[in-house]
């Protein structure tokens, strides 16, 4: 099977300045290498764009259905290939993969139909000597900065309010998962989607990126990313206004008080912290426990963790891959050594499974005695290491759990006592808070607060982000 891409700029697929290596962190073989842009292949795009602006913003609703309608249609013809593309990228489980795949086809579906439901608004005149309209337009040329932890669902959370909105968009996919976005770029060509509407391209260093946060002609910056790569987009943007929509950094805390339902609450911690080998930035890191049901959510914890089946293999049930690569299993494993150097104990995994011998795995790891001074407890690990933490009616709790460094993603409740989820929900300071469950879909706004970034992904909301409103006014004749 052949990873051989190139990049999608001004309708065309074209090789670039330089060129990225892509390799799989299951096994580390190279995948493929792939087209880098350099700064002409940014500037060509940038114009590409700008040039694009003018019809494509004007293009009808239903035209713009259309295009996205067979987007959509050749994103499902290839379905396979485009699952596959990640699967050796990042390594991700087969299984896994459905989910990147399906937010494709689904943002395409969603926003060609919610750009309809947007209506203009009739404002009333005070004096009854006007009329007045809002409108909505194409925010302007949007350029998009997409992580590498789950190559499509990113990119599908960007292309789908662009292209209804009117808004010609640069993506700029992660250098580490270039490969299904390049795909999507194959697919956009052959649909002969008009020249600059969408554009992909990846780069291997910062300075090409910043060319583009630096140039005028993006209107919106759009970034799902660490909270320090947005400080680093919004100064090197800051050369003229622009918006901004990022989906930041989290921390995720998790609350299990003495009535919840105990194996709803370890079923959930797990299965999203162990999937995508904990690289999402909703998973819980810290696992607040009531030390009444502390022993039995431990257990519980330990014996999923235990079961929690790891490797790389298409045919193989399995939930936890590699991570994305050395340097971050490294990092990884300095946490975990960390915190027990600091008085932690690891009671499952804390280093590779010893059935794997190649790789960036990681065992699914979970510590107890995790304390607030402890970078484990501080940082977003973004792996697949659970800290269990216990509380008492005299801790206090609302101050622990708010107080997650630089985050304020996503925050989780377990409680029958709906009283009390409400009464956490209100005194957690995160933009989502899960209550006995999880759920998020195209149509959920997804978002964080503070320092976890501006703006929404997915809704209505996101779509908002690419439109602006222009009031237009007209005197009445009073002859």
């Amino acid at each position: 099977m052949s990873f051989s891409k190139k990049m999608y700029i001004a309708g065309e697929l074209v090789d670039g300045t330089g060129t990225i290596d892509v390799f799989n962190p299951a096994n580390d073989e190279k995948v493929a290498t792939v087209p880098s842009a350099g700064i002409a292949d940014a500037d060509r795009a940038l114009k590409a764009a700008s040039d694009a602006l003018p019809s494509w913003s004007r293009t009808s609703i239903a035209e713009r259905q259309q295009w996205m309608s067979k987007l959509r249609d050749a994103v499902i013809e290839n379905e396979e290939h485009l699952r596959d593309c990640i699967h050796h990228e990042m390594g991700k489980p087969w299984a896994s993969t459905q989910e990147d795949f399906d937010s494709l086809k689904n943002s395409l579906a969603f926003y060609a139909e919610e750009i309809a439901r947007v209506q203009d608004t009739i404002l009333p005149d005070r004096t009854g000597t006007h009329t007045h309209r809002l409108v909505h337009e194409s925010t302007g040329v949007a350029l998009a900065f997409i992580a590498w932890n789950f190559p499509l669902l990113n990119l599908a959370f960007k292309i789908g309010p662009a292209m209804a909105a009117g808004c010609p968009i640069i993506i700029r996919p992660s250098e580490l998962t270039p490969i299904s976005a390049y795909a999507v770029g194959e697919l956009c060509h052959q649909i002969g989607l008009p020249a600059g509407v969408v554009q992909i391209l990846s780069t291997d260093g910062y300075d090409v990126a910043d060319h583009l946060s630096a140039s005028p002609i993006p209107s919106l910056i759009t970034l799902i990313g660490s909270t320090n790569t947005g400080k680093h987009i919004m100064r090197t943007g800051s050369s003229t206004i622009k918006r901004y929509s990022m989906e930041l950094g989290g921390n995720a805390p998790m609350l299990i008080f003495p009535d919840a339902d105990t194996d709803l609450a370890a079923d959930i911690a797990c299965g999203v912290k162990f999937s995508n080998a904990g690289q999402i930035c909703v998973s819980p890191n810290r696992v607040f426990v009531h030390r009444k049901v502390l022993d039995e959510v431990t257990d519980k914890i330990v014996a999923r963790a235990a079961a929690t089946k790891v490797g790389w293999d298409k045919h193989a049930d399995i939930l936890t891959g590699p991570v994305v690569d050395g340097r971050a299993w490294l990092r990884l494993k300095g946490l975990i050594d960390g915190a027990v150097t600091e008085g932690a104990k690891c009671l499952i995994g804390g280093d590779r499974p010893t059935e794997l011998k190649q790789g960036h795995f990681l065992a699914p790891t979970v510590l107890t005695d995790v304390t607030e001074s402890m970078a484990l407890y501080r940082q977003e690990n973004f792996g697949p290491i659970l800290s269990i933490i216990p509380f008492d009616d005299d801790t206090d709790l609302k101050r622990m759990a708010n107080d997650c460094g630089e985050g304020g993603l996503t925050a989780y409740v377990f409680t029958r006592n709906l009283d009390l989820a409400e009464q956490w929900a209100a005194d957690l300071r995160y933009g989502e808070i899960q209550i006995n469950g999880v759920k998020y879909d195209i149509d959920l706004p997804h978002g964080g607060i503070g320092q976890s970034g501006i703006g929404h992904d997915c809704s209505t909301l996101a779509l908002h982000d690419y439109l602006i409103l222009k009031r237009i006014s007209r005197g009445l004749n009073k002859s």
